[in-house]
């Protein structure tokens, strides 16, 4: 290396920062469902598929919130939405299913409580024999 090389290098001249090199800004969390809340929804999800009232299902990860929306043709609106919202964990409980119309159908703390409002209700007849 030449003197004139040597004087440009110590200026900074001769550095080229790389992209790689910079830290990269921290990511944005992303609110999701963990695996006991996966295996409880999903539990639901496999026995109304089985008794075909669902067939189709999305999860959308969002800033605030987690949405697991459940379709009964995969071209129409959500028939419900399971929706996890840390923000509101304190106050009315941070799960609640929504209708397809917008309205809440029920909200808690308890995700296995708040899904009973979509188990299928229990229908007993007397036959005659």
């Amino acid at each position: 290396m030449s003197e004139a090389d040597e004087s440009a290098f110590q200026r900074g001249a001769g550095t080229n920062p790389s992209p790689l090199s910079q830290p990269a800004p921290p990511s944005k969390p992303v609110v999701a469902f963990n695996r006991k809340e996966l295996d409880t929804i999903l539990r639901l999800y496999g026995r109304m598929v089985a008794d075909g009232e669902w067939r189709d299902y999305a999860m959308d990860l969002l800033k605030e919130k987690a949405v697991f929306s459940v379709f009964r043709r995969t071209s129409e609106m959500p028939l419900y939405r399971i929706e996890k919202d840390p923000k509101l964990a304190r106050r009315q409980g941070a799960y609640s299913v929504v209708g397809a119309g917008g309205m809440i159908l029920k909200r808690g703390h308890d995700l296995a409580q708040v899904l009973r409002v979509l188990e299928k209700k229990k229908h007993l007849r007397v036959v005659d024999a």
